[in-house]
């Protein structure tokens, strides 16, 4: 039993093995995808998904990959500031449905329009659809800023995990087509599917849901091509460089295989000159961010977040 994790955590680690749910990687694409989603749906009886003035359905339409996106509005109030938001689940589970109430609470908190994006996936649409999906629904946000009702100088990029991943990708992408993005907020993002830092050692088994066995698993679906492994799309500190980018806010998980990558990130963004704020949150593993109702530091994380782009966006009024 991990000796360092926070006891609400323990209980969810727990609840797991009681329930006798497999290793994912011991899992069907299929199966992983249906058990995602049942434990979303089930955490709706315990937590409800907060209301809103408006959630709708909407695709980017031609010429901008015809992405499917859910777009949530915390207020019916025109020109608001607006986050793209990239779900986590290693570019192979999860789904707008999944990563609901994270949505919702993320419009209330921020007081923002959240437009979550339905990417595609591998195995069936490996690497760069996600990336491709992702950029064009952050491109169509801005060009269709007025029709959505939002200010074009308070647009965001967000993620959790794979979604964290995307979001930082979308940034540097952002950056090279002139696009003016106001900030980053990456929740513990997958920077390198290679592995091989030392939390990976520390966190790679007993800590949750993402062990290493997960990691080869998602690498295997969504990287399937070795030669993408060195990508910059795929890995983006590997990008030729970081300067020039949208303020950045790194939120972490102490017990996760994927904290090191993070704070690393964190540290080369800072070093080129983007201005970083970096948050770990003791006794967390992966996926805490939407334990909404279970652990305390979600709601925590989500306040952090919404208060970081609320500074971003003071001064863009």
């Amino acid at each position: 039993m991990p000796k360092d994790v926070h006891p609400q955590i323990q209980q969810i680690i727990d609840r797991t093995a009681e329930l006798g749910i497999p290793p994912l990687s011991q899992m069907e694409t299929g199966a992983a995808r249906e058990l995602v989603e049942n434990m979303a749906r089930a955490r709706l009886r315990d937590y409800p998904a907060p209301p809103l003035a408006a959630v709708s359905e909407a695709s980017t339409g031609p010429g901008f990959g015809h992405v499917p996106v859910r777009i949530y509005r915390p207020e019916a109030a025109q020109g608001a500031p607006a986050i793209v938001f990239f779900h986590g689940g290693g570019h192979v589970i999860g789904s707008l449905d999944s990563h609901d109430t994270v949505a919702r609470m993320m419009a209330l908190k921020s007081g923002a329009v959240v437009i979550s994006v339905d990417y595609r996936m591998g195995p069936e649409h490996p690497f760069p659809a996600a990336v491709e999906d992702a950029f064009n629904a952050l491109r169509w946000t801005f060009a269709r800023h007025a029709r959505l009702e939002i200010d074009p100088a308070r647009i965001a990029v967000s993620g959790d995990s794979a979604g964290g991943n995307l979001a930082a990708v979308a940034a540097l992408l952002a950056r090279e087509a002139g696009l003016a993005l106001s900030a980053q907020a990456l929740v513990y993002p997958v920077i390198d599917y290679r592995g091989g830092t030392p939390s990976y050692d520390r966190y790679g088994t007993g800590y949750g849901i993402l062990d290493r066995d997960a990691v080869d698993w998602f690498r295997e679906r969504y990287l399937p091509d070795p030669a993408h492994h060195d990508d910059w799309r795929a890995a983006p500190h590997l990008a030729e460089s970081l300067a020039g980018l949208a303020p950045a806010l790194v939120l972490l998980a102490e017990c996760d295989v994927l904290v090191d990558e993070g704070r690393r990130y964190a540290e080369a963004l800072a070093a080129a000159g983007v201005p970083t704020e970096v948050e770990s949150y003791a006794g967390m593993t992966h996926g805490f961010f939407g334990y909404l109702g279970l652990a305390d530091a979600a709601e925590a994380a989500h306040e952090r977040l919404a208060a970081f782009l609320k500074g971003r966006w003071a001064g863009q009024v």
